[in-house]
């Protein structure tokens, strides 16, 4: 019998429509009433204990709406979310001692404060003592290489270093599941390749640390989620796999084979074809190749991409709008 995966976030046919503002004052004025603003319409999925889960799409798709739902900020208009067995409407508490998140917005800082007090403000919301307080942001300092800006106050710190204390706050009562809204979002490199490492490390830890995370950075999804969902005009047009959702925009490859030596010759040349994705076309070639006298020195393969699977879903979208 296969063992089903615990879903540490459950959604079920999640819908939230934002009111138009003053629409019976308008009304009443006789001036143009707005639609009514659809975010999100019957969304579901599950998020497994200990998966790192990606949800991407355009601006406006639902991303930032769907995540402060499941974070308790916003309320859905219809359909559940569950948080390790608690729902979000009606256990809410239970809920936010169970999560982490971290946004790109700054407002939920004190601007006047420095990294350090702010942290500390937070800690003391989450319960925490001041001795253990102390002791958790001091790693969490050191971890997210915050040290030099400890004492400097927020207004003062650099947009990276904003993300980077937003994280840290998120992190602080070590929650077994994190939110994360593009957290790598004005990161230099270097900080960006350590904060992907870092996430990598909370969902392996024991116990895991289950994640969805956010992101318009596609190489970046596919590299560490093992589900993504495309998310278009408020719907889930699809959740796979990164690899499945490459496939699914094109059955064939592209394949470039850069050899010397072949028939003899002295200068090196590329063989370029097509072949469907699976096949065995390109071990038969490179066989044939060396057969021939051919040295390999390079083969690249252009596969369909993430941002391939997100235009093909967008432009159905598009197509069942316009419909």
């Amino acid at each position: 019998m296969t063992n089903v995966p615990e879903a540490a976030i459950s959604i079920r046919n999640l819908s939230k429509t934002y009111p138009s503002p003053f629409r019976r004052l308008r009304a009443f004025l006789r001036r143009p009433v707005k639609e009514l603003v659809e975010a999100l319409r019957d969304v579901s999925f599950d998020v497994y204990t200990g998966d790192i889960f990606g949800l991407i799409g355009r601006n406006g798709a639902g991303k930032t709406t769907l995540t402060k739902i499941v974070a308790t900020l916003v309320q859905p208009t219809t359909g559940s979310v569950s948080v390790r067995g608690d729902d979000t409407v009606r256990q809410d508490e239970q809920v936010r001692r169970q999560i982490g998140l971290a946004t790109a917005e700054e407002r939920s800082f004190y601007w006047r404060l420095t990294a350090e007090q702010n942290l500390m403000f937070f800690a003391r919301l989450h319960g925490l003592s001041d001795r253990t307080a102390k002791l958790r942001i001091k790693e969490l300092f050191a971890k997210l290489e915050l040290d030099e800006v400890a004492r400097r106050r927020f207004g003062e710190m650099s947009t990276g270093n904003k993300q980077r204390l937003a994280v840290a706050r998120a992190l602080l009562s070590q929650p077994p599941v994190l939110l994360l809204d593009e957290p790598t979002r004005s990161l230099d490199p270097l900080a960006a390749a350590r904060m992907r490492e870092l996430i990598r490390s909370l969902a392996q830890q024991d116990p895991p640390v289950t994640i969805l995370l956010t992101s318009h950075n596609l190489a970046e999804v596919e590299t560490l989620c093992e589900r993504v969902a495309i998310i278009s005009r408020g719907r889930i047009r699809a959740i796979d796999t990164p690899q499945h959702l490459r496939s699914l925009t094109s059955k064939t490859e592209q394949v470039h084979v850069t050899v010397s030596g072949l028939n003899g010759a002295a200068a090196s040349e590329t063989i370029s074809f097509t072949r469907r994705s699976g096949d065995n076309q390109l071990d038969e070639r490179l066989r044939d190749l060396q057969k021939r006298g051919a040295r390999i020195l390079d083969v690249e393969v252009e596969r369909g991409s993430l941002l391939d699977a997100l235009e093909l879903y967008e432009s159905k979208g598009e197509a069942e709008s316009e419909g």
